[in-house]
């Protein structure tokens, strides 16, 4: 007797320098285990090619939406992100996803879940992961996402249709504060020494560090940061450290495998300035980040959310090295491997003067690239 395959829904889209697998809640087991063995098997995990999936053995291509109608008025969709690891058997709900939330917002016009408006489309989203606010304002043309335009995005190749993302009151997002240890940057003793550090927490954790501290220009690409020798090791000994400091794991070794999402790390450097010639480039520092081990290609956008709020906190590492020219400036301009990232923050005081972020602005691009029937080899409990 040949066993048929099993059948589910899916799309296949991108969102700012990411890809995800979409799939409707409806569609799948509820949450636990098998869900999860599914998203698993979806994307071919684990195995470091991804051989029998649709992942792309990159963390950047191995990525899950789960998408359900809101029961909440004042909500038009909910949405859930999922990391499904390469190397290891899990997914990991720890965080969000900025880029793939540029996919969100069409996916659930083009899904009929949100009434589309000529022009622009707000699509109010609720991120279950952080339970924050995520409005989309998503061009559509002819009752569709639009994905045709002349915007364009550093790390992805061509044009396409400006989306800008609004993240409100995004301070807190996991670990319920702006500032986690409550300072603007902290010591941690990191292989013998102490190493400044700043914990800033708005859309995703993101812990940040100075590239000279730990051997480098911060103008090195991605490749070279990971095959530099000891700087992955030691970037992810200061990650399991904070993780240990947020009481997420015991043993700092522990945080690859219980929580290798987040925090975020990331290396910052000033740009370099010539008095007669100006900035060499045009933005207000350069700054890296690690995705899953690895240095990210571009730039996660919730980390460039939490890189933009920082930059806005005196006492700051980012704001340390932030370009002084641009420091009263709203709009924040990140280089990065493959470009530059720019996020708008809104910021006000609060009546002990620290800072608070209003909300903040990402501008992406996304479109569908296939959907269809995913075939899997296990039955399916619902």
């Amino acid at each position: 007797m040949v066993m048929q395959q099993q059948a589910i829904r899916f799309v296949l889209m991108r969102g700012g320098t990411s890809k995800c697998l979409i799939f409707k809640e409806n569609d799948l087991p509820p949450v636990g285990g098998e869900r999860d063995r599914l998203l698993l098997e979806a994307f071919g995990s684990p195995d470091p090619r991804q051989i029998d999936g649709m992942g792309g053995a990159t963390s950047l291509t191995s990525k899950a939406c789960i998408i359900a109608p809101s029961e909440r008025a004042d909500i038009d969709i909910d949405y859930t992100f999922g990391q499904v690891n390469i190397l290891r058997p899990m997914v990991d709900y720890g965080g969000s996803c900025g880029n793939c939330s540029a996919a969100v917002g069409p996916f659930a016009i083009d899904e009929g879940l949100v009434r589309a408006r000529e022009g622009i489309t707000a699509v109010r989203i609720l991120n279950r992961n952080t339970q924050k606010l995520i409005v989309a304002e998503v061009p559509v043309q002819n009752g569709h996402a639009q994905c045709e335009g002349d915007f364009e995005i550093a790390g992805v190749p061509g044009k396409g249709a400006l989306q800008r993302l609004w993240f409100y009151d995004p301070a807190g997002s996991i670990t319920g504060r702006l500032l986690p240890s409550g300072h603007p940057s902290d010591l941690l003793e990191v292989q013998g020494s102490e190493i400044e550090i700043s914990l800033v927490d708005a859309a995703n954790p993101v812990v940040f560090v100075r590239a000279r501290d730990i051997g480098l220009s911060g103008r090195e690409s991605a490749a070279e940061i990971d095959s530099r020798p000891g700087v992955p090791q030691v970037l992810e000994e200061i990650r399991g450290k904070v993780a240990v400091m947020l009481g997420w794991v015991d043993e700092w070794q522990r945080a690859a495998a219980v929580t290798p999402g987040v925090p975020k790390i990331a290396m910052v450097a000033p740009v370099q300035v010539d008095r007669h010639a100006g900035t060499s480039e045009q933005v207000d520092f350069v700054a890296r980040i690690m995705s899953m081990g690895r240095c990210h290609a571009a730039y996660a956008l919730t980390g460039a959310i939490a890189t933009g709020a920082a930059a806005h906190i005196p006492g700051s590492i980012v704001h340390g090295v932030r370009h002084p020219d641009r420091a009263e400036r709203a709009i924040v301009q990140i280089g990065h491997p493959t470009g530059v990232i720019d996020v708008d923050i809104e910021t006000d005081t609060a009546r002990d003067g620290a800072v608070r972020i209003v909300r903040a602005a990402g501008y992406r691009t996304a479109r569908r690239i296939a959907d269809g029937t995913l075939y899997m080899h296990h039955a399916l409990e619902r």
